[in-house]
């Protein structure tokens, strides 16, 4: 615990200032480090997101190319694919989870 002390206190304020400032490189340097992990949390989940929805997927350019390939598929057993329009690449992909 710290002293009751204006003078002991005002030191101790002093202290963790300039350990900010030296130490960890000031409030400023906290700021830029949490907005570079913000960012490339952004990126990491948009190249996430990115592959599940079209790179990983066969694209289609039209739609009625991804119906062909829809029926082909009905035909052989694997039932209710859903075609969408990709917002990465925009061609055309389908879907096993339906859209709402």
């Amino acid at each position: 615990m710290g002293s009751k002390k204006r003078s002991a206190r005002a030191r101790e304020v002093a202290d963790f200032k300039s350990q900010l400032e030296n130490g960890l490189g000031g409030l400023n340097d906290l700021f830029a480090n949490e907005e570079r992990r913000e960012q490339k949390r952004e990126a990491d989940h948009d190249a996430a997101m990115r592959w599940r929805s079209c790179e990983k997927k066969n694209r289609y350019a039209t739609r009625d190319e991804a119906e062909e390939a829809r029926k082909w598929c009905e035909d052989r057993g694997t039932r209710g694919l859903e075609i969408y329009r990709c917002e990465y690449c925009g061609g055309w992909h389908l879907t096993s989870h339906p859209f709402e």
